[in-house]
Parts: C-alpha cells; structure tokens; sequence
C-alpha cells in the first residue's frame, strides 16, 4: 500500500498520516507495523510512529496477510441477533470479556467467535482480536457486530468512525445513574483520555480525543424520602471512546449505578434506597449499562439495518425495584 502525504500534511506525525489515509486499519495495527519495519520512506524503514513526514513523501506499507488466529475456539453460547456471510450482530451477556489480554486468555468472545465462524473471521483487527470493530466493556450488555470478512471490516471501521454524522449509525444505551438531571435531555461534549494517575481508567482532560454523548431522561425513582434518587438515561454516541458514558454521566455528576470505577463515591447513596432497591442493586455487581440500539449500513448491500434489544433480567429486576420504592 502506499500513501502520498498531502502538501498540508508536511511535519505531520508518521502515525496521524497513515490514520487518516487508512481507515481500514486500526491504530494499533498502525503502530505495529511501523515498529515492525513494514512502513518506509525511500526503501528505508521507519520505525519510530512519531517521525513526521514532508509534503509530496510517497510513504509504503507492506501489510502482511493476516496470520491465523492465535486464540483458540471455544465452545461458548452466543446469543446471535443476525448473521449473514459479511457480519454477526449479537447480544453480548454480562461478565464476557470481547477479546483475549492479561487476565483474560481463554473464555472470551473471540474464543466464541472462532468457534462459531471459524476462518471466516476478518483478520484486520488483528490475530488476537480477529472480527472486531468495537467492543463493550466485560459488564456492558448489549448489541454489537462483527465482521467476517475484510469488505465488511473496512465498512463497519468507516463507520464507526463517522458514528452517524454523515451516515445512519447509531448507537444507543440504557443507563441507571445517580440523581436527577436539571433537564430532559442534554449533551456532553467534553474530551476524554487516559486518567493520568490511574492507567485503568479514562477521564475527561483537555489533552484527550473529542467525546460526545447525547442524552434523554426517560424515568425517574425517589428514594426512601420521597424525593428524586436515580434515573434511567437513554443515551446515543458520537464518539467511540473507552468507557465514554461511564466517564461523561459521572463528569455531570450522575454516575452509572453499580460503577465503582467512575461513582465510588456514591456507593452511600444505596442507603437512600429502600429494602428491595438496595438487594437489587447489590445483586446487579455491575455498572447499570446495556447497549440496546443499533442502527447500520450493510457493508456489503448498503441496507439500512436496525435492531433494538430489551433490558436483560437483572436491569429489569433493578427497575422494578425502583419502581416499586415509588
């Protein structure tokens, strides 16, 4: 593959470039290929990500075919909402870890996936993340697509990528969060990156990536006083950010209920709650989240594809509770 560096594009960061005219490659593949010796300048490799290009620059990239997956199959049950010979939408369960990384080998959706599409899956993602174009946290529930193809890869990143500005995407969720908004709906438009004490985690800081999340209030609860304790949040993406809601609902000060990452100091407010809102939310051991819309072109058809899913029994058995303390 070769690309030309724009005249506006002259001391550009090697890796920036190759991002923008390569959108079917994620950045990590970026990063390891550079640092593999795979991108070069005039038959010399560049190695260092950060090296910055000069206008005109015919940069190539040797991108190798994709080596089998490293990960084995494994016998795990998927909840499959669609398949096709191009994606796999599926519903992804509580405690799933979508790709194999310290701690978390074997057992993963990978793991599944090889299983179930065996060498059909895409290779761009990856050897270790084979099919993937994005992915839920190990506690989110919820939608999410695959591709088991490259054709279908490179769609589904572009579109990821724009997250409905130009096109139909969308994706939506369904979140318990702490208090009650002064509004209806709003919008969060604040950039996110890593913590900067805490490498687990993310944190909205001026240094980070653009973040937007748009939001609708759809219910309330009181607690043991009468007065307004929780909400249920429908909430949209326009970016794609690790833990983006997690971090925005607790930057407006309305962490998810169950996150004891982003809302730990919240975890008092469970004694506002009455009995059975306080055992459902102790059962759930999880942050309140499940990705319940998606909406997408086919990458191969061009058809515009919508699937929603409900609530999974423990989220339905928190709202009841809340519910019931009205």
């Amino acid at each position: 593959m070769e690309v030309v560096v724009a005249g506006d594009e002259g001391s550009t960061r090697l890796d920036r470039v190759l991002a923008v005219h390569l959108a079917e490659l994620s950045r990590s593949r970026l990063k390891a290929l550079i640092l593999a010796g795979a991108v070069s300048l005039r038959d010399a490799a560049l190695r260092d990500p950060a090296y910055h290009v000069a206008s005109g620059d015919t940069i190539t990239i040797d991108v190798p075919e994709a080596a089998p997956p490293e990960p084995k199959g494994e016998d795990i049950a998927l909840d499959i909402v669609f398949e096709d010979d191009d994606i796999v939408v599926l519903n992804k369960p509580k405690g799933l870890v979508v790709h194999p990384a310290a701690g978390h080998e074997t057992g993963t959706l990978v793991n599944a996936l090889i299983a179930h599409c065996g060498s059909s899956l895409s290779g761009i993602g990856g050897v270790r993340r084979p099919g993937i174009v994005h992915r839920l946290d190990k506690d989110t529930t919820g939608l999410m697509v695959v591709a088991k193809n490259d054709l279908a890869h490179a769609s589904l990143t572009a579109q990821f990528a724009d997250h409905g500005r130009t096109g139909p995407m969308r994706r939506g969720y369904m979140a318990f969060a702490w208090g009650l908004p002064g509004r209806h709906r709003g919008t969060v438009d604040a950039p996110i990156d890593r913590h900067p004490h805490a490498r687990e985690k993310m944190a909205v800081r001026q240094s980070g990536r653009e973040a937007v999340t748009h939001w609708e209030l759809l219910e309330s609860f009181a607690g043991r006083d009468g007065k307004p304790i929780a909400t249920l949040l429908a909430c949209e993406l326009e970016t794609g950010r690790t833990h983006q809601i997690r971090v925005h609902l607790a930057h407006i000060g309305h962490p998810l209920l169950g996150d004891g990452v982003y809302g730990p100091h919240f975890k008092t407010k469970a004694n506002q709650l009455g009995p059975e809102s306080q055992g459902a939310l102790a059962a759930l051991g999880r942050q309140a989240l499940h990705a319940y819309l998606l909406v997408l072109e086919h990458p191969r058809t061009g058809e515009l594809l919508h699937w929603e899913t409900p609530l999974p029994e423990d989220l339905l058995l928190l709202q009841g509770a809340l519910k019931a303390a009205l």
